[in-house]
């Protein structure tokens, strides 16, 4: 099964594309957001080239689990790619992917790997992955 995932943000929306055949993902160019509002043709074109049976839009939780103001933005993004395009969005719990991001780009290139599109989409890579995880539990 292909996935698209994504890492919702206000100013980017980082994308990776993930296979459960491999359980592996990569990152791919992240979407410029206005107010975490996409280009929805930017969008609609990574869902036509990827094909992907489902979504995977990471929920930015507080520590404690708890939801915050963002979390809410992303369901909203979530659920406007079901509505517009009808593929099937699920959420995956996105604590510390973009920490863990950063130090996975820097670690692999120093500063200069930490540009703000690379590090969403790194995280957006880690989103799917654990949410392919998550499915062999």
């Amino acid at each position: 099964m292909t996935l698209l995932g994504f890492d919702f943000g206000t100013k980017s929306i980082g994308v990776a594309v993930g296979q459960t055949i491999t359980a592996t993902a990569s990152p791919l160019a992240a979407l410029k957001a206005r107010d975490g509002v996409p280009d929805w043709n930017q969008l609609e074109q990574l869902l036509k080239e990827w094909q992907p049976e489902q979504v995977v839009v990471g929920l930015p939780l507080n520590m404690d689990g708890s939801e915050q103001a963002l979390t809410q933005r992303a369901r909203k993004f979530g659920n406007r790619i079901h509505g517009r395009f009808g593929v099937k969005v699920v959420f995956q719990d996105e604590r510390l992917t973009s920490t863990a991001a950063r130090e996975q780009l820097f670690s692999d290139g120093g500063y200069r790997n930490l540009s703000k599109g690379k590090v969403d989409s790194q995280a957006a890579l880690l989103i799917v992955e654990d949410y392919m995880s998550s499915l062999s539990d």
